[in-house]
């Protein structure tokens, strides 16, 4: 979806809104790639709340950050840098391109400022992602101005013509390929658009898992010399004991931190609505209560500094505040871009540094 400053996107909205949403969303991202580090950028540019947190090691500018699947192919991480986002996350990426599953394939649902997605880890594939990361220049421009660096987070999955009991040798590739130029990894097993891909969030499968990716990180740790934080992507669609499951399974194989969550199966907070019965995962305002529900669930499980991050139904500073009286120590968003537009990541980022001030 085409991002503009506030005061300009306010009234292009309802133009924008006239195109198909992936169709619009592909211009945009053609607009960012085309106009990132160049003098265009001022458009969408905004300064960044200086609200620095150090969680797995790592030091994030602030507390607000970009959640994988806007930019799957890692083709304008320079343009969201430039608009404030403390941290940025791409992907999901494949080892192998794949065209994800059949259009249209989105569609917006705005009486409740939601989306459904089925696209499917359309991406193209593992070496194009990578060459994109190499091109971009956000960690030369903070060593410039002398910065703290935004942080890059790379969003990996697997092929969906992999069985899943090969779903392992698809992470470990991707793994392999994006280690070297990550902050952070994310191991994404909550999309519900590969078939059985929640099925790794299984205790048994989870447990393979996270065990073979474990392993690996150590062996690239070795080679390299630097240990790349592992965290780990969940869906909202689990009760309290899958919640337990999978927070001691985290524990277990030394991952860094968990994301939640993905987008949600459940139609209740949409039903009779337009396209409410199609197919794929809802995201958005309807999310929002059973993100909270989870980060509060893993808070409890995991116990004080195990990191979280909050992501679902984050349109609103308050919603941002709100994922951290869950229990979660820095928030993404996504579709509240397209909702509200690029004022939305300072005005995220000022409240929380405010609150933070005043606890």
């Amino acid at each position: 979806m085409p991002l503009l400053p506030s005061s300009l996107y306010g009234l292009a909205r309802p133009f924008l809104f006239g195109f198909d949403p992936e169709h619009a969303h592909e211009l945009t991202l053609d607009g960012l790639a085309r106009t990132q580090n160049t003098r265009l950028a001022c458009a969408y540019a905004a300064a960044r709340v200086n609200d620095p947190i150090t969680l797995a090691g790592l030091e994030f500018p602030n507390r607000v950050g970009l959640a994988a699947g806007l930019d799957k192919n890692a083709r304008c991480i320079d343009a969201f840098a430039a608009m404030g986002f403390g941290f940025v996350e791409v992907g999901t990426v494949t080892p192998k391109a794949q065209p994800g599953n059949p259009k249209p394939r989105m569609f917006r649902l705005p009486q409740r400022d939601a989306l459904i997605n089925r696209l499917g880890f359309n991406n193209e594939g593992l070496d194009a992602f990578l060459a994109n990361v190499q091109k971009a220049r956000f960690r030369k421009s903070s060593s410039n101005t002398g910065k703290k660096p935004m942080l890059l987070g790379l969003n990996i999955g697997k092929n969906a013509s992999t069985p899943i009991e090969r779903a392992v040798d698809d992470y470990v590739a991707c793994l392999d390929g994006v280690y070297a130029h990550a902050d952070y990894v994310t191991i994404n097993i909550s999309s519900p658009n590969t078939a059985n891909l929640r099925t790794l969030q299984s205790d048994e499968a989870l447990d393979a898992l996270l065990g073979a990716i474990a392993e690996r990180r150590q062996v690239l740790a070795d080679r390299g010399g630097r240990r790349v934080p592992l965290f780990v992507k969940i869906a909202p669609d689990l009760d309290e004991s899958q919640v337990s499951v999978i927070a001691a399974t985290l524990q277990r194989h030394g991952m860094d931190g968990v994301i939640a969550t993905n987008t949600t199966l459940a139609r209740d907070a949409v039903a009779g609505l337009p396209h409410a019965d199609e197919a794929g995962g809802l995201s958005g305002a309807p999310v929002r209560e059973a993100s909270n529900r989870v980060i509060a669930q893993l808070r409890a499980a995991l116990g004080a500094g195990f990191p979280i991050i909050g992501v679902g139904g984050i349109l609103s500073a308050a919603d941002a505040k709100a994922k951290i009286a869950a229990g979660a120590d820095v928030v993404q968003i996504y579709t509240g871009l397209i909702y509200r537009g690029p004022a939305l990541v300072r005005e995220a980022a000022q409240a929380l540094l405010q609150a933070r001030s005043a606890a």
